[in-house]
């Protein structure tokens, strides 16, 4: 792999195991890695872990999607490092939809990990980016958001929302040279799928990593991972929505 020496990446959600997986392969192109979460024990033997692999810094940070005063931490130390600045946005909080139906006041907290969270962090390193005039974003959504379902529709509703806000930010930051990719992957091997019923081509968190770096090296807009969940999500937008309103999927 091509070695980026002069770049730097902070990853968000960085306990998840789609950005470790994430984490460690942008490690090994010897880039410098800010890995930003919640749990500090465990964000510290991440960044262990990437200096080993060859990352040319790696440093645990806090970050809490629900605690946006201290977004602007993480934003000046970015701002200290020289060269291409990128984040990685794996964050993101999927209650079961019961849970939800018993409890509406959940909905804030989906909405503000999965979605408002994010954007206000990326809405504050945008000026950065385009200041530098290069920098990737990658923004981590789900193919929960492309439509509306029984089982999760909250969380579909936020990621939608992240998702258009991605298509919009790609459009101010191309302008600058910067660029933003759009992930959707389908059910990957996670903590936050695991025991889940009706789980079906089920995706190693590693896979999904390389199918992210492989679209950030070649400037793609929108991925689905495994690719083949942008077939079936296909068929699942087309059907008819009196049909769909019926359906249990």
């Amino acid at each position: 792999a091509e070695r980026v020496m002069n770049s730097t990446w902070i990853i968000l959600g960085a306990t998840s195991a789609m950005a470790r997986a994430f984490a460690r392969r942008v490690s090994a192109q010897g880039a410098g890695v800010l890995l930003a979460g919640r749990d500090m024990d465990d964000l510290a033997a991440i960044a262990a872990d990437c200096a080993l692999r060859g990352a040319r810094l790696a440093e645990a940070l806090t970050f809490d999607a629900r605690k946006p005063e201290g977004f602007a931490v993480l934003i000046d130390r970015m701002a200290r490092e020289e060269g291409q600045l990128n984040a990685a946005v794996f964050v993101g909080s999927m209650p079961e939809q019961s849970a939800i139906d018993t409890d509406p006041s959940l909905i804030d907290g989906v909405v503000d990990d999965s979605y408002s969270g994010p954007a206000r962090f990326l809405q504050m390193l945008a000026p950065l980016i385009e200041a530098r005039e290069s920098g990737t974003i990658v923004g981590v959504g789900s193919v929960a958001g492309d439509r509306g379902r029984i089982g999760n529709y909250v969380y579909g509703s936020a990621k939608a929302g992240f998702h258009t806000y991605l298509s919009g930010l790609r459009n101010r930051l191309t302008r600058a040279g910067g660029h933003v990719v759009t992930v959707k992957p389908g059910f990957v091997d996670t903590a936050m799928t695991w025991g889940l019923p009706g789980m079906f081509l089920v995706a190693s968190p590693d896979a999904v990593a390389a199918d992210i770096q492989k679209a950030v090296a070649k400037r793609r807009n929108t991925i689905y991972t495994p690719f083949f969940w942008r077939y079936i999500m296909l068929i699942i937008m087309h059907i008819p929505e009196f049909i769909f309103k019926k359906m249990k999927v």
